[in-house]
């Protein structure tokens, strides 16, 4: 039987302050990149674009392909993908109860590590897409041990 992978996809979207837009969850108390799964027959991009105009209202350009994240552990892939907002306003929804833009270096505590790592390396990677392994407990177990 071949394995199966879910594939996410999440958007780095900077304002011309060089500040990064998340999304606090409603149903967890965490702060995360706009993004999410892709569905079937959708390309990357084109789910990421969907994604990000659910999660927030905005219309995005996809700029550059940030990085790729296995999660051997957990049967998943992520992209990030760095994003230029083109049109929308920011619009709370069924899924984020704020939007907001933060400073690089004054994320929110409750930004998941994982997210976190993957802003980080959008902007010390010198343009170039990052391939990396993560592991570990994912952010929703680190709630539920009271760790984030």
């Amino acid at each position: 039987m071949k394995p199966q992978f879910t594939i996410g996809i999440f958007g780095i979207i900077f304002d011309e302050q060089k500040r990064v837009l998340l999304c606090h969850r409603r149903d967890y108390d965490l702060w995360n990149l706009p993004g999410g799964t892709m569905e079937n027959g959708e390309s990357p991009w084109d789910g990421l674009k969907r994604e990000v105009k659910e999660e927030t209202g905005l219309e995005v350009e996809i700029s550059k392909l940030a990085g790729v994240y296995s999660k051997p552990d957990k049967n998943e892939v992520v992209l990030s993908f760095i994003c230029k907002k083109i049109g929308g306003e920011i619009t709370l929804n069924d899924e984020a109860d704020k939007i907001e833009f933060f400073e690089i270096n004054k994320l929110p505590p409750n930004t998941p590590p994982k997210q976190a790592e993957r802003i980080g390396d959008a902007i010390t990677n010198d343009g170039e897409a990052i391939f990396k392994v993560q592991t570990g407990k994912s952010s929703i177990e680190l709630i539920k041990e009271g760790k984030l």
